[in-house]
């Protein structure tokens, strides 16, 4: 969990009409680089179906999955861990039933539960929620101020959580959060590729860390964003403006549209991606 920067948690209520498959993807084409499945409404059936999905997924670009709450089913689909709540199985069964290998990662609300994770062996923790949220309706929010206790006190990694948007990010930067997890933000938006993208990026440039070496870094229109996006095909799509009439330069060159696909990105590559609007 140390490499993890950008953690994103399902939430199918917030796409609906899409799969999470499809929607997760998206994510980890942005740069997602750790995924949990958590779904409390499916049955085990079905959701023993989305982990197989999301666990060969998750292999193929190389990132971390876990599963929210069910150890049977994590074992079941091979999944790198668990992520469990204060009134699920205690941390030592947990780690019993899992074995030394597995991550096993704990949600906690103050630093009196930081403390007793940390010590019973936990690989990470949350924390949060940081703001109001949604996925967790009723919880107290624990405000930044327990962000900069755990970055104070906290010696394994966690990751701040709840209510964490674009808006609300960089204050949680500045509380000494480095790893940032988000749900609806992520999986709810419009173009969850390029906002995953935007999430990684002010999580980098607050830490200038070292990030996951298939990423590259880019510049568009004018903006450092990191990308999967191979060529400028990918990185056109990846902005929803494939059907879009745009012209495309690339370090000051322009592509035309039938050589996208076949034009390589590198790394410090600088695009515009000039779209004409009606009239214009």
């Amino acid at each position: 969990m140390n490499d993890v920067r950008l953690y994103v948690i399902t939430g199918e209520n917030y796409h609906p009409g899409r799969s999470v498959a499809e929607v997760i993807e998206e994510a980890l084409r942005g740069g997602a680089d750790c995924i949990q499945l958590r779904d409390k409404e499916a049955s085990k059936a079905e959701l023993m179906e989305k982990a197989q999905t999301l666990r060969e997924l998750t292999r193929r670009y190389n990132v971390p999955f876990i599963v929210n709450d069910y150890l049977d089913v994590a074992l079941a689909c091979d999944a790198d861990g668990v992520h469990l709540g204060q009134e699920d199985l205690p941390l030592a069964e947990a780690r019993r039933i899992l074995g030394p290998d597995r991550i096993i990662g704990i949600s906690t609300h103050n630093i009196d539960q930081a403390r007793t994770a940390q010590k019973d062996g936990a690989d990470y923790i949350g924390v949060g929620p940081v703001f109001p949220t949604g996925t967790k309706p009723g919880r107290a929010a624990v405000t930044t101020s327990y962000v900069s206790e755990a970055a104070a006190e906290i010696t394994i990694p966690f990751v701040a959580i709840g209510g964490i948007t674009l808006d609300n990010v960089d204050h949680v930067l500045q509380a000494g959060a480095s790893r940032i997890c988000a749900v609806s933000a992520i999986v709810g938006s419009r173009n969850v590729e390029a906002t995953t993208r935007d999430f990684l990026s002010r999580i980098v440039s607050r830490s200038n860390g070292a990030i996951d070496s298939s990423l590259l870094r880019v510049t568009v229109n004018g903006k450092q964003v990191f990308t999967r996006s191979q060529n400028v095909g990918q990185l056109v799509q990846s902005y929803e403006l494939h059907n879009k009439r745009i012209v495309v330069e690339l370090d000051g060159a322009v592509v035309n549209r039938d050589e996208w696909d076949q034009t390589q990105l590198r790394h410090e590559a600088v695009v515009e991606l000039v779209h004409f609007v009606a009239g214009g």
